[in-house]
């Protein structure tokens, strides 16, 4: 190339040096000292002034880089700025617009002739009830309670707890404004409810892990109303209280404070459970409607002496007068049916629920227990006396209480009692249908020969010792170990349960099948099966009783559950005693019966013992139910020997012949001379004896059917209702 030629095309090589003098410095040097003299004199294609501005912008760029923490502060600090601003500016223009909104609502209204107006806040988003029950008796409240909250306008919603997961569900309760009852039932040795159990468990663990917090439930609003019996005393409403302490515990608020409800009519405030109830529920719909008004504030927890400290404000615009009826009337409503926890009231008077007490302290602790409860229940007298004239009244003169409470006569008689007096009754039983009709008796006539078109079912005392688990009855009768109720005499209760037995009787004139020479036999007792419900022996006049019954020729079959081994052994000669064994081991005894008693299995085996004693017929009478109490067949052998009934000994076979009937005007005969004799003259079970007929025994073509009468199947059923 010629040396001082130029170049074709400078502009494109002036864009290609600057290129390669930009990647590296020291290129531009050399670029200069070879290229210049091919470029020539043009003077947009001076390099040094190019390389001077690039020298500047590579400054620039390099302190931004090194200053650039500073730089990015900065912007953070500009972008905060402007976002404080943005949310001020918005929040400004919203209350501008909320008050012009508002402004405008009032001003339409009042043109319109309305007051003016001011948005309510929601207080109450709804009701949820859940109830844990065995018996039912739960269940049915939180169904009467949830059409109640119904009539107020109010969602509410009624779950089992055995349906709910409170692990996924409670929680979710503290912040939906809902407000949440809990109707609970204490069950065998203070235990939930088979339903209940697993949200109890859950419960009290929560309330005691501290990976939950103390703070997990709070926000929710609840209220606890506990279904017991006060003849469980060690056990008394423990599931209701242990909720109620549980959720307290896990910080959730009270609205009111807890109510429990009593089964023993004795003891019962309102006289029954229902009527418990009913005054609870009264108390917490008056509750309730002032939360929707926001009128309370939930309950803080420090109730005590059965009165709610925490009572709600009135609004600013309620009056002074207003105000002060409102409390009164909210005070009274809770002197009427709370009763607070005795442990937690004493703890939080002592010292706090958390405080620590010396040894040396626990007799002023004691001694402070003792007198906040005489003054309690002292102030529930002065209550009921306010409440009610007639039970203080009856109370001071020493009157005790009615057994059938007035809630407690309905079930009965709807379940087709007859109810005698305060504690009696009888009922038709179905067999005595059947024999009417030529179709059969019980087992009873089958084994002794008693006509059951003419047995009348009855018992003197609907009150019982135990709980048990198959009661057929349903457990609508009290319980009770021992007698503390007003008391009938028993020659008023015979003559009511004959005259309303023959009522019964007569409503079979007519009747399609029905026999009439049946029909008239039927009109005149002659047995009486005091096995209708309850424990007849605890009747005090028991003995009484049934001289009463063989004076009229009838004869007596007494059952009793074998916990009251006195009475037993006092016991005037019946015509048959049973004793219902159903159970062989003071575990399952336990588990089945649910005693009353905590020396009941002594008290049973007392009783076995007693029969032994008897001279008159004695039975065993097993209830064996499959999977609790039929594996074990030792133990049974075990108390038969001890109790030696006549019934599982063979006793009654006599020259070859079996004599498992009653000759019963032998028996009545029998008792008179012991009457007579002033109880010298004794008789055995032999001297009463009448030989079984043939159609009675096992392996006869009639199987225990009396061929007199007609074997019966209903229709559409393969199954035999008749006979034994």
């Amino acid at each position: 190339m010629p040396a001082k030629a130029g170049c074709k095309r400078p502009a494109a090589c002036l864009v290609l040096l600057r290129q390669l003098c930009v990647a590296h410095e020291p290129c531009a040097v050399a670029l200069r000292k070879y290229f210049l003299p091919f470029l020539g004199t043009e003077p947009a294609l001076d390099l040094d002034v190019s390389m001077d501005m690039w020298n500047f912008s590579y400054t620039c760029l390099a302190s931004l880089w090194l200053h650039r923490f500073y730089i990015y502060s900065v912007i953070a600090l500009g972008i905060s700025l402007w976002i404080v601003v943005q949310l001020f500016t918005t929040k400004k223009k919203g209350e501008k617009s909320n008050g012009n909104l508002f402004s405008e609502v009032v001003e339409e209204k009042q043109a319109n002739g309305y007051a003016a107006l001011q948005a309510k806040e929601v207080y109450v988003a709804g009701i949820k009830i859940f109830y844990g029950s065995q018996t039912g008796t739960a269940k049915r409240f939180a169904k009467g309670l949830a059409e109640a909250v119904i009539s107020l306008n109010l969602p509410v919603e009624v779950i089992s707890l055995g349906d709910y997961d409170p692990d996924d569900c409670l929680a979710e309760e503290t912040t939906s404004r809902n407000i949440c009852v809990f109707l609970v039932a204490t069950y065998t040795d203070g235990q939930p409810t088979e339903s209940a159990a697993w949200f109890c468990k859950w419960l009290e663990e929560t309330a005691n892990d501290f990976r939950f917090g103390k703070t997990y439930l709070k926000g929710l609003r609840y209220a606890v109303f506990g279904l017991g019996n006060s003849v469980y005393v060690d056990h008394y409403n423990t599931v209701g209280r242990n909720i109620d302490r549980w959720l307290w515990m896990l910080s959730a608020s009270r609205i009111m404070t807890r109510a429990e409800g009593d089964c023993n009519v004795a003891q019962s405030k309102h006289g029954s459970i229902e009527a418990d109830f009913e005054a609870w529920k009264t108390k917490f719909l008056n509750c309730l409607q002032a939360l929707c008004r926001g009128e309370r504030k939930p309950c803080s927890g420090k109730c005590k002496k059965g009165k709610c400290k925490s009572q709600g404000k009135q609004s600013k615009e309620s009056s002074d007068h207003e105000h002060g009826a409102s409390e009164y009337e909210n005070a009274e409503a809770e002197e009427l049916v709370e009763t607070s926890s005795e442990e937690e009231a004493d703890a939080e008077e002592v010292g706090g629920t958390n405080s620590v007490i010396d040894v040396e302290d626990l007799g002023n602790v004691m001694s402070h227990m003792k007198k906040a409860k005489r003054e309690r229940e002292l102030e529930e007298g002065v209550v009921g006396t306010s409440l009610s004239g007639e039970t203080a009244g009856r109370k001071e003169a020493g009157e005790k209480r009615e057994m059938i409470t007035a809630a407690l006569r309905d079930a009965l008689t709807k379940q087709g009692y007859k109810l005698i007096g305060s504690h009696s009754g009888v009922k038709l039983c179905r067999w005595t249908k059947s024999m009417l009709r030529g179709r059969g008796g019980c087992y009873k006539h089958t084994f002794y020969g008693i006509e059951s078109h003419r047995c009348m079912e009855a018992t003197p005392s609907l009150a019982c010792a135990n709980k048990c688990v198959f009661c057929w009855r349903h457990h609508t009768n009290p319980v009770g170990t021992e007698w503390r109720w007003k008391m009938d005499q028993p020659e008023m209760i015979l003559q009511e349960a004959i005259e309303n037995h023959q009522n019964m009787i007569k409503q079979f004139k007519g009747v399609s099948g029905v026999k009439a020479d049946r029909f008239e036999e039927a009109m005149t007792a002659k047995h009486c099966a005091l096995s209708l419900v309850g424990e007849p022996i605890m009747y005090p006049e028991i003995n009484r009783f049934l001289k009463l019954l063989h004076q009229h020729n009838i004869s007596s079959f007494l059952v009793t559950n074998a916990q009251f081994p006195d009475e037993i052994r006092n016991l005037e000669p019946v015509t048959q005693l049973y004793v219902s064994v159903d159970a062989s081991t003071k575990e399952s005894l336990k588990r089945i019966d649910r005693p009353l008693f905590k020396d009941f299995w002594q008290r049973f085996l007392d009783s076995l013992k007693a029969l032994s004693e008897k001279q008159q017929r004695t039975v065993y009478r097993l209830t064996l139910v499959k999977a609790w109490n039929v594996d074990e067949l030792k133990a049974y052998a075990d108390l038969v020997s001890l109790g030696k009934p006549d019934f599982i000994e063979v006793k009654f076979k006599v020259d070859g012949e079996w004599c498992t009937w009653i000759n019963y005007e032998r028996f009545q005969e029998l008792v008179r001379e012991h009457e007579r004799s002033g109880g010298s003259k004794t008789f055995t079970a032999a001297d009463y004896t009448a030989r079984t007929p043939r159609w009675a025994l096992f392996g006869s073509s009639q199987r225990g059917f009396d061929p007199l009468d007609v074997r019966y199947q209903r229709k559409n059923k393969a199954k035999d209702i008749s006979g034994c």
